[in-house]
Order: C-alpha cells, then structure tokens, then sequence
C-alpha cells in the first residue's frame, strides 16, 4: 500500500505573529524559517550603509530608512525582514505603528551563509512580484553590491560594483556611496 507524503503545514501571518520576540523568524510563501543573528561582519556593513543612507535622507528630506529586525508584510504568506528598508515620503501610509505593510521603495540585504539562498532566489523573486522597485544585494565575502531595478515585474541588474567602486541609486538620486566605506 503506497503512502501518501506529508504535505508541509502552510503557515499565515498569524501563525508568524505568535513567534517568540526573542527569535528571528521570516516567512517565506507559507514556509516560517527561523533566521540565525547576522555575524559581526554583516553588523559592521549593515550599520555603514544605514549611516550613508540615513545621512544622504536627512540632507533630501525624501523618506525613511529603517534597519531589521523590522517586518515587511507583503502579504498573508511572506513577511519578510530585510536588512534595510527605503520608504519614500509619497508612499509613508505603508509604515504602521506595528510594521510595513506592502513593498518598500527600496529593499538592502546583505548576505550570509545561511541565508543567501532565500536572498538570491526566493525573496528577490517575491519582491519583484509585489513592486519593490530596487533591490540591492551585498556580498561581504565578494565585496560586491548590485542593483537591481524592478522592470515589467521582474528585476533587472541595473549596476554592478566592486572595488573601488561608488554605488549609486535610481530610488536616491545623487546618492554617492563608496565601496571602501562599506568594506573598509
């Protein structure tokens, strides 16, 4: 007698709204996937970028940036929590007391081992899907940043960096962030 697998029990909103506040999790098309604390590496990178990013928003008055643990609800099935979040000042009735509830402007993950899967593939996928119009992802190891722009529901690479390379952003204009201050 054959045997039927075992279907995976599809998880909500809610069911991710009962995660211990002590733990990370995130949740991906259904799927509640603990995510380990970033290494001290990813921190350094991530509060060099917050720093640029904030710095250059302040100076434009143009929207927030806001820093994970944050949840980006897309929908009943993913909520995310990006690394760093762009929410432009035209678009601030997305930010509630609680969370971001629909797609950032701009979307920074800086990857990890154990993420980088979900980074790469699954998340930038679904993001695109649901109308964040950039995405930046870093690599630490590489010392890399690419910009993808949001084209026809899908991303784009927009730019490549490395090096000495200065990242810049469509979202942003005349934002101007140097490589050897993010990697120094």
């Amino acid at each position: 007698m054959a045997t039927r697998p075992q279907e995976k029990k599809k998880y909500t909103i809610e069911d991710y709204m009962k995660t211990p506040d002590d733990e990370r999790y995130e949740l991906i098309e259904g799927e509640l996937l603990m995510t380990p604390s970033p290494n001290t590496w990813h921190q350094r990178i991530l509060g060099r970028l917050h720093l640029k990013i904030t710095q250059y928003l302040i100076e434009k008055n143009m929207g927030e940036v806001f820093l994970s643990p944050y949840d980006v609800v897309l929908d009943n099935d993913n909520v995310f929590e990006p690394d760093i979040i762009f929410v432009s000042k035209e678009r601030y009735g997305i930010i509630t007391a609680a969370n971001i509830k629909g797609a950032p402007d701009l979307v920074i993950e800086i990857l990890s081992p154990s993420t980088a899967y979900r980074d790469l593939v699954k998340k930038k996928r679904l993001y695109a899907q649901f109308g964040v119009q950039e995405y930046w992802i870093v690599d630490p190891e590489e010392e890399t940043v690419e910009v993808y722009t949001l084209q026809q529901h899908q991303f784009e690479l927009n730019a490549s960096y490395q090096e000495d390379g200065i990242v810049t952003s469509p979202r942003l204009p005349d934002l101007q962030i140097s490589l050897r201050d993010i990697f120094a």
